[in-house]
């Protein structure tokens, strides 16, 4: 049977040793307390009668007990066993008095959980010495299971907020759309709080927005500067920003957000702006991934490449964000995603190849084209050997009309 561990509520007030002896005659406990007495830092306990030594034990919860071997009614090694069964003392040290000095005896008392035997009555300085010892090492034991605790309960908070701010973070995320262009999503932080996010909306009837961005580091800093700019680009409450014209949302972006007013943190982000009429789009980028196009009507063709032209938002003043405009094909595909999603440490110690990503991707374009975020995540997790990522995972997939 498996002892629970001792608590922290077992534990005595700093620097004081609790003893309690459980003995059948007086005489010695008199003998005993008048050993420990002239001992600063010790309570001494009696209980006389051994049916009531658990329930005085749970009472006082001592740092080590003096227990005889020879009492009436109770056996002394049946009231060790209870002890050691019993939660609250099943760590306590018991230092085992008896008359007898048999190596017999002693190895039985030792098997039924005792700590220590002596012969009583004991040399005081000796006594003395092994009650300091068996309590010292057991209210550091108290210690560090209350440290250890701690811990736990805080790593579990953490844990709890975590994935709070996960959930939060996806309840910001759009829901998926068939019509008239298919939209979807893949979302997969880090164990800490990741800065990733994404979106998509209308500007009106003709022209609708796709964007991704992650903002450097983890944590709650990071997500919350990337919520702050998702909501930001929903609301298009940039002053004297058009929204339809992406150079100048992130040249509004990066204006709002210099990196030394919002704790060092920049950003990486691909803002587009489709419209509907005429299949053109507009996009520019600042210091983010290629956002790949599969073009509808070359689908063995390598993927069109649609590069970030600026830098980081936030790092600098920076006083031309371009936009470029491409009419896409009827029928393409087009993957927006974090560098979470390509830079992979295998598991032999090399980097997954940019170009291995995309003809990776490419297959799955071809073989797996509903299941395209599923399979890379898989995949990854494979090269990775954890399902635990190295950062987050943010894939937006754009399935453009025939």
């Amino acid at each position: 049977m498996s002892r629970p561990a001792p608590t922290a509520s077992a534990s005595p007030a700093t620097g004081t040793t609790r003893v309690l002896l459980v003995d059948d005659q007086p005489v010695i406990a008199e003998a005993v307390r008048r050993m420990l007495a002239v001992e600063p830092g010790i309570e001494f306990h009696y209980c006389s009668d051994p049916k009531r030594a658990i329930p005085m034990a749970n009472e006082i919860k001592p740092t080590v007990i003096l227990q005889d071997l020879v009492m009436p009614d109770v056996d002394g090694l049946t009231l060790v066993r209870f002890f050691r069964v019993n939660p609250i003392t099943a760590e306590t040290p018991m230092i085992v008095l008896s008359s007898k000095e048999e190596a017999a005896t002693k190895a039985e008392s030792f098997a039924a959980g005792a700590n220590d035997y002596l012969v009583k009555l004991p040399d005081k300085v000796e006594l003395l010495a092994r009650i300091k010892y068996h309590s010292k090492g057991y209210v550091n034991l108290l210690q560090r299971n209350a440290a250890y605790a701690e811990l736990t309960a805080s790593r579990k908070r953490l844990a709890d907020e975590i994935s709070a701010g996960e959930k939060y973070v996806r309840s910001l995320m759009p829901p998926p759309e068939r019509e008239p262009i298919g939209l979807d999503w893949y979302f997969v932080p880090t164990a800490d709080m990741g800065g990733d996010g994404l979106g998509y909306h209308k500007l009106d009837a003709d022209h609708l927005a796709l964007y991704l961005l992650d903002v450097t580091g983890h944590g709650l800093a990071s997500a919350l500067l990337s919520v702050t700019v998702l909501s930001v680009i929903r609301t298009a409450s940039l002053p004297n920003t058009d929204f339809k014209d992406p150079g100048q949302v992130l040249f509004g972006l990066n204006e709002a957000f210099p990196c030394e007013k919002h704790g060092e943190k920049f950003f990486t982000i691909w803002y587009g702006v489709y419209h509907l009429p005429s299949r053109t789009l507009k996009w520019s980028g600042a210091g983010h991934p290629p956002t790949l196009v599969f073009a509808g009507d070359a689908p063995d063709a390598p993927p069109m490449q649609l590069d970030s032209q600026g830098p980081m938002i936030g790092m600098m003043h920076w006083p031309l964000f371009e936009s470029n405009e491409r009419v896409i094909p009827p029928g393409s595909r087009m993957y927006l995603y974090s560098d979470g999603a390509h830079e992979i440490h295998k598991m032999d110690g090399s980097d997954w190849a940019f170009p291995e990503y995309l003809e990776t991707l490419s297959g799955l374009v071809k073989n797996h084209p509903d299941r395209v975020m599923i399979e890379l995540h898989k995949l990854i997790r494979e090269m990775n050997g954890s399902d635990v990522l190295d950062d987050d995972l943010s894939m937006l997939e754009v399935r453009f009309p025939q």
